[in-house]
This record gives structure tokens, C-alpha cells and sequence, in this order.
């Protein structure tokens, strides 16, 4: 029968329950992600701190590397000869071209958020390690087998590398399963650390260089992925396995 408002009442039927609010993305990635840059601009910060005050444990283990690698150096100038080419993979002009040429591939896909995150990690990387290299006096090892006249904390190629390293996993996660993740993470590893061991063996930095580079690389990378990369949305691909599954919140 209709009430007074003329509304017809079902037989039966209870009050109608108000929709349940969609659920946002999750934000469990970007947690990890936050957690992992704070950690990594913590132990940077307490090494600048160490190297600023002349620690003597870092000063030792700058001394006793850069004589070993220069020694090896000598007795091989074949290596070091190979070592000169394989560093200027992570030179700056060829990570900033590398990064513009990724951003611009990923945004002529439609890829925007992984195209600005890419573009960001691009632009920030040598602004980072420059302003390290102009506020934080640091003379690199004399006499090397390259010819380098900067300051030289943290490095810059064994930051380009890491962040280029870092990027492209965190770019490749959402499409790898847990057995790709860890050859991605492997991988990527091993690319920064080996172009890390160039610059040392190649007398351009100090061992202790080396570190501040991976620290500051994982923290700039971190970053930006907290703000802008792990959380699910248009432009960040499902991962394995979620395919035809609507994200939520991606409308």
C-alpha cells in the first residue's frame, strides 16, 4: 500500500542499505617505498656526517681500496683500458639521453605516470650528486688512470647507474612475477655495482664514494616511486595474473 508520500512498500524488505564506498588503491607499496627511501637518506646522511669528520675506519678503508685498485691498475693497463669504456655507459650525458629517450617511448604509449616518474628520476639524478659534489669538499684519489678534477662524493656515474638500475625495476615489477622480481632485482644490482667498481678501479673515487652513490640512488628513486610509481592506477599496468580484473579506483 502507499504511505503518505504516495511511496509504494515492499512486502518484506527491510531499509535499503547505502552502497559500500569503493575501495582506493592500496597503499602498501607506497609505504614500503617510503620506509626504504627513509632508510637509505638515513645511512647517507650518517656517512656524509662519518666523512665529514674524518672517521678513521672510512679513511682506512679509502687508503687500503684505492691502493689495491691501483695497484691491479698497473699490472693491467689492458683492463683498465676496458674499464674506461664500460664506465661512460652511466656518463651523465648518456643517463639523462637514456632517461629522456625511456620517458618519451613510455608517454607515446599512453604510459604517462610511468613516463613522469622516469622524467623526474632523469631530472633530479645530477642535480642531486652535483649539489653534494659544489657543498661537500672531497678530493678524489691522485694521479688515476682518468682525468677527473671535481669533487668526488657521492659519484655520479655509480648514482646514474643506480637510479637507472632502480628505475627500470620498479617499472618492470607490475608485469614480473615473484621469479622475474628477483632476476630484476639481481640485475639491477649488478649493474650499479659494476659500474660502481669502475670508478674505483679506475682511481676516480675512493671506495667510500661508491656507497653515498647507492645510498643516494636507492633514496632519490624511493622517493619519487612513494609519491608517484607503486600505486595502481591508469597507466600502470595490472600485475601477473590480475589481467581483466578492474583495479580499484582506476575507473
Amino acid at each position: 500500500m502507499p504511505d503518505r508520500d504516495g511511496h509504494v512498500a515492499t512486502r518484506g524488505a527491510g531499509p535499503r542499505a547505502a552502497p559500500a564506498p569503493q575501495a582506493g588503491p592500496p597503499r602498501q607499496p607506497a609505504r614500503a617505498a617510503t620506509a626504504l627511501a627513509a632508510g637509505a637518506f638515513a645511512g647517507f646522511i650518517v656517512l656524509l656526517t662519518a666523512l665529514v669528520a674524518g672517521w678513521p675506519p672510512l679513511r682506512a678503508v679509502d687508503a687500503t681500496g684505492s691502493a689495491w685498485f691501483r695497484a691491479y691498475g698497473t699490472e693491467h693497463p689492458a683492463v683498465i683500458s676496458v674499464l674506461r669504456v664500460l664506465t661512460d655507459v652511466m656518463a651523465t650525458g648518456a643517463f639523462v639521453g637514456l632517461g629522456l629517450a625511456a620517458a618519451a617511448l613510455l608517454a607515446a604509449r599512453g604510459r604517462r605516470r610511468p613516463a613522469g616518474f622516469c622524467l623526474a628520476a632523469t631530472a633530479v639524478t645530477p642535480l642531486a650528486w652535483g649539489l653534494q659534489h659544489w657543498a661537500v669538499h672531497r678530493p678524489r684519489p691522485s694521479a688515476g688512470f682518468v682525468a677527473v678534477s671535481s669533487n668526488g662524493f657521492p659519484s655520479g656515474h655509480t648514482t646514474n647507474a643506480t637510479v637507472a638500475a632502480a628505475v627500470a625495476v620498479v617499472l618492470l615489477w607490475p608485469r614480473l612475477r615473484p621469479a622475474g622480481r628477483v632476476t630484476a632485482v639481481a640485475g639491477g644490482v649488478a649493474f650499479a655495482g659494476g659500474i660502481g667498481l669502475t670508478r674505483v678501479a679506475l682511481l676516480a673515487h675512493w671506495p667510500v664514494d661508491l656507497l653515498g652513490g647507492w645510498l643516494l640512488g636507492i633514496t632519490l628513486v624511493a622517493a619519487l616511486a612513494a609519491v608517484s610509481a607503486p600505486t595502481p592506477g591508469p597507466g600502470w599496468p595490472p600485475a601477473p595474473g590480475c589481467a581483466g580484473r578492474a583495479s580499484p579506483g582506476s575507473g
